[in-house]
């Protein structure tokens, strides 16, 4: 078996492996799950919906979706990307649907082909999970459970502005700036390794 197969194989059976314990309430499965495809699922949803900010609130829906889905996930049937795929395409068709945008357009968006690995799209999961875990655990603690309670528990910026006492419009900041600043780092820890290596 080739190298890069194996690999492939075994980052497969991981991302199974989080989504059936997912299924079970294990919010820190969850939490890596979106940790480790949330940059393949913003391309997903980006292709049939490309309307900034508003990207962010479809994929937060899609992983609530997953979430509440995760128990009928079926790895003998599609690959964990290709099904969560379906679901983040599906969420943003759906959006475009409401707001109602030319017929050719959402055709456009049917045809938009499931996720398949390739050398671009290459990803090291197995560097990426600890660096994730350990950068969420950085972030204050009112930050994590922000998280948790937006992408996990499925919980509307509406009901998170009045449980934290602030405006929704300062919910959706502080959502997008805690992801920003995990991403940046997990961006900025590849960048340093890349130097070292190099």
């Amino acid at each position: 078996m080739k190298l890069g197969h194996a690999k492939n194989t075994e980052a497969r059976d991981h991302l199974s492996s989080l989504i059936a314990r997912a299924a079970t309430g294990e919010d820190a499965a969850f939490t890596e799950l979106y940790a480790l495809t949330y940059r393949k699922m913003r391309k997903t949803a980006c292709a049939v919906y490309a309307r900034g900010s508003e990207v962010e609130d479809i994929l937060q829906e899609a992983y609530v979706k997953i979430w509440r889905s995760a128990p009928n996930f079926d790895p003998e049937r599609s690959s964990p990307i290709s099904w969560m795929s379906v679901i983040v395409r599906n969420t943003a068709i759906d959006a475009a649907r409401l707001k109602t945008l030319p017929t050719t357009d959402l055709d456009h968006a049917l045809l938009v082909a499931e996720p398949t690995p390739d050398a671009a799209d290459a990803f090291d999961y197995d560097r990426a999970r600890p660096i994730a875990a350990t950068l969420l655990r950085q972030l204050p603690d009112e930050r994590q459970q922000l998280l948790s309670l937006a992408y996990i528990d499925g919980e509307s910026r509406q009901s998170l502005a009045e449980r934290f006492g602030v405006p929704v419009g300062t919910i959706k900041t502080w959502l997008r700036r805690s992801l920003e600043t995990v991403r940046a780092d997990c961006a900025a820890f590849g960048e340093r390794e890349a130097a070292v290596v190099g």
